[in-house]
């Protein structure tokens, strides 16, 4: 009976009418959420000033050293170019066939008139053949024809024949010599034809590329998709020459015979003399600039064609740069400083400036001369300012 008499009512869960109510306000908990964000922008903004302020860095531009020739220091213009053949051919047959006989391969030496393909002619042969003997049947009848001329014009003096009799005998033999002459321009023709069957070399040069091998057809300008134009590629090697291009603002410094010397990317040690051969009349509208030609004064076997050169014009007038003069280590003269009698370079290690003692030689335009206390790949300090000590924290551009 005493479970039975219990108060349940206690147990009733009391349910607050602001849950139930739709238009609840919640600005006080946007309130706090903007409060934490905007305590949490300030910290992370004063974590950044802070660390900015404690930061001693000082920003500098590095540069590195480089080998550099003396030439190159004082050169008045650099130019990038190629070298290229001024005597180049495509050399192509006349006539179309099959090819029977290739005589050369890249690299080999040719003369000029050197047959160095041959294409099949059988039946070219054969048209010459019917021509040949075409002309000595004509030639065996003006034989014939010139007796039977001469003995009709006997026999009108004695009036035992008519003049129409004559005319008729002149009129065979004046065919006879026309097809003769016919004939001999068939024999030519044919002899042409079977001369075309050769292909010979243009000039003295060096064959580049074999652009068809025995078997495939020739012909001229490819009638086919299946035939080949040119049987090989050859360059006169005497005749290279850089072709560089300058921009129209700086082609005011360029003149004829100008002196330069010329370096090869394939081989950066060596330089060569060379002189302005050519200034094209005509600008390239699209890249603004003007096309140059620098011949060589001397050069050798490793110059090829299509290698990628770099030019330095030198002023004019100026003293011959001696090319076999090998390059030496500079960097710009602005990253120099004399400190307590000692010439002063900075570098660059494990994040801060290092001091380092060097010694110099000689100065070319902005460029100094090390002769010791740095290699080559070294990076240095560009510009010296007071900022610039040994041991201090840099941020490198």
């Amino acid at each position: 009976m005493e479970t039975k008499s219990a108060d349940l009512s206690a147990l009733k869960i009391n349910r607050n009418e602001d849950f139930n109510n739709p238009k609840r306000d919640y600005s006080y908990y946007y309130k706090r959420i903007a409060v934490v964000v905007v305590i949490a922008i300030l910290i992370v903004a004063g974590y950044f000033i802070v660390k900015s302020l404690m930061d001693t860095s000082v920003e500098v531009d590095l540069t590195t050293v480089v080998l550099r020739s003396p030439s190159e220091s004082n050169a008045i213009l650099t130019a990038s170019g190629y070298v290229v053949a001024q005597r180049k051919a495509n050399v192509a047959s006349k006539g179309t066939g099959r090819l029977i006989y290739l005589g050369v391969v890249e690299g080999d030496k040719v003369l000029k008139n050197q047959v160095i393909a041959r294409l099949d002619d059988s039946d070219i042969k054969a048209q010459l053949d019917q021509a040949k003997a075409n002309l000595k049947l004509s030639e065996a009848e003006l034989k014939d024809a010139e007796r039977g001329y001469e003995r009709q014009k006997e026999l009108l003096k004695s009036n035992a024949t008519t003049q129409e009799a004559v005319d008729a005998a002149e009129a065979r033999y004046l065919k006879v010599l026309a097809s003769i002459e016919l004939m001999k321009a068939g024999v030519t023709g044919a002899e042409v034809a079977m001369e075309n069957m050769l292909i010979r070399a243009p000039f003295n040069g060096t064959v580049l590329t074999k652009n068809a091998d025995v078997g495939e057809i020739v012909a001229p300008l490819a009638a086919s998709a299946s035939s080949k134009a040119a049987v090989v590629t050859m360059a006169d090697m005497s005749s290279l020459q850089v072709e560089t291009d300058v921009s129209e603002s700086n082609i005011e410094n360029i003149i004829m015979n100008q002196p330069c010397e010329i370096i090869l990317d394939a081989y950066p040690d060596k330089r060569y003399p060379g002189y302005v051969a050519k200034i094209v009349p005509t600008a390239d509208r699209s890249k603004a600039t003007v096309m140059v030609k620098v011949g060589f004064k001397d050069y050798d076997s490793r110059v090829l064609p299509e290698m990628s050169a770099k030019v330095l014009f030198m002023m004019e007038g100026n003293k011959k740069a001696d090319v076999t003069e090998k390059a030496v280590l500079v960097v710009p003269t602005s990253s120099i400083v004399k400190k307590d009698n000692k010439t002063i370079i900075y570098t660059i290690r494990d994040g801060l400036i290092e001091e380092k003692i060097i010694t110099v030689g000689r100065q070319f335009d902005i460029y100094t001369e090390i002769t010791s206390g740095l290699r080559e790949g070294d990076q240095v300090v560009e510009t010296i300012n007071e900022k610039i000590k040994d041991g201090v924290k840099v941020k490198t551009e």
